[in-house]
């Protein structure tokens, strides 16, 4: 595998993949780990969790300069991304415990109860946009449940994937409870149709999605799929416009533009759509594209020269169709996977750009005449992630948070995912939670305990 540096085109580290034999080894190694392990207590692990969230702290920076280098995110995001990472563990350091504890159920039994035991191996298979946040929303959850982890990064970050499993060591945490596998996509069907690997956990896209889920149901193991979106950004006319519009621009260009849960389809009603296009437009015009090591800049470069090629062609298409490039749709000139923030109105169900996901800063726009029409095009797609709607009125918000088909309604504020909250999507953003209490309990045994029942003369024992 390779470290390619997106601003520059420059290869600045190799790494070796692993052989059959070594998988095989480290599977060994996680089912060992795992014996002991899940003996643990949760005040021993929420231990090495806070220390972990010490550590990230501490090599904020320099695990920050890595991520840039690899994948392209802005300096300051990419820090920005790795404290957030210790948010999350000392999070679930917390509160794993609370969200994990036996649940008495009263019934003709002397007791019984429900507790929550892990399942054991469990693979990751995540993707580079976020490289530590992806991980350790994974990590939280899935180890302070008692089980033990293996990572499958996506192979333009393996310096980042190396660098998460040496803050787990540093932490303290037993060997062998969380691995990175340097492996390719192609060996991710075999490591989980081992007997040892009991379930997964998918960030990624769509196709992905879709192979990883196959192979994971027809092992019958449980899965999470958290896959692309599409996100609708609704503005109604009672919204603040202002910080609307400042809202709308992050929202649209984090990380640049390459999130699953970014603003990508602002659908605007039409008695304010014409201050907000230009406020908007504007707004992104101002936007500073360049080296994503300096402060100044805004926008870095794409991850890599396919997914500039993939939004270009995105955009060309539309333009060809008929749709307005009120802003960018040009490639610069020069080294890097560099794309200017883009402004697309003018959009019809022809152009591709209208059903894909576009993983890069472009804005699609459309006029609606009201609510009604604004949750038809917030629908009109197979993604259901996230969404954000912009409306002083009540009646409005709760239209919305009934009938839009995602995963999360934000009102008046941008779509994140945050430790406290369950995150995920339906239809093709896939299905299951990450985060949360939700989180906790997807990979765990829901144990009925039963003690002492009291049975009934008059009815079959079995019943």
């Amino acid at each position: 595998m390779h470290s390619v540096n997106p601003a520059t085109g420059e290869t600045f580290a190799r790494y070796d993949t692993l052989t059959p034999q070594q998988i095989e080894e480290r599977l060994s190694r996680a089912q060992t780990a795992f014996e002991s392990y899940r003996l643990t207590t949760f005040e021993q692990r929420a231990a090495w969790m806070t220390r972990a969230a010490e550590v990230l702290e501490a090599r904020a920076q320099e695990l920050g300069e890595l991520a840039t280098r690899e994948m392209g995110k802005t300096l300051a995001a990419a820090v920005a991304e790795v404290r957030k990472c210790a948010s999350g563990c000392r999070y679930y350091a917390q509160n794993a415990e609370k969200h994990l504890a036996d649940e008495q159920i009263v019934t003709e039994a002397e007791r019984a109860y429900v507790t929550y035991q892990p399942l054991g191996v469990v693979l990751s298979v995540m993707p580079w946009n976020f490289p530590y946040w992806q991980v350790f929303r994974f990590i939280g959850p899935a180890i302070m449940a008692g089980n033990v982890g293996l990572l499958k990064h996506a192979s333009n970050v393996p310096g980042c994937a190396l660098a998460i499993e040496d803050v787990m060591r540093e932490a303290g945490f037993p060997a062998d409870v969380f691995q990175t596998l340097l492996v390719g996509s192609r060996g991710v069907e075999a490591i989980l149709k081992d007997d040892r690997v009991k379930g997964v956990s998918l960030t990624g896209s769509e196709g992905a999605g879709r192979s990883v889920a196959g192979t994971a149901g027809a092992a019958i193991k449980p899965s999470v799929m958290e896959l692309g979106g599409s996100d609708p950004f609704i503005v109604m006319p009672s919204a603040d416009l202002g910080l609307c519009v400042k809202t709308a621009v992050t929202a649209r260009t984090i990380n640049n533009g390459q999130s699953c849960i970014a603003a990508k389809r602002f659908i605007v009603h039409e008695a304010i759509y014409d201050r907000f296009v230009e406020e908007f437009v504007a707004g992104l015009a101002a936007l500073r594209l360049g080296d994503p090591m300096l402060e100044e800049t805004d926008i870095g470069p794409l991850a890599t020269p396919a997914i500039r090629d993939e939004v270009h062609g995105l955009v060309q298409d539309a333009a060809s169709k008929g749709a307005t490039v009120l802003l960018g749709g040009e490639v610069p000139q020069g080294a890097g996977n560099y794309y200017p923030a883009t402004a697309l109105s003018g959009l019809t169900p022809e152009m591709k750009v209208y059903g894909e996901e576009v993983f890069g800063p472009v804005a699609l726009i459309f006029r609606v005449a009201d609510i009604g029409e604004a949750v038809s095009v917030a629908n009109a797609t197979r993604f259901g992630l996230g969404s954000s709607v912009w409306t002083q009125d009540a009646a409005e918000q709760a239209r919305f948070v009934r009938d839009i088909e995602a995963g999360s309604v934000f009102v008046n504020a941008m779509v994140a995912s945050d430790p406290r909250l369950p995150f995920g999507g339906v239809k093709a953003s896939g299905f299951g939670r990450e985060l949360s209490r939700q989180g906790l309990h997807e990979f765990v045994n829901t144990k009925t305990v039963s003690i002492g029942a009291v049975v009934d003369a008059h009815k079959s024992k079995t019943e």
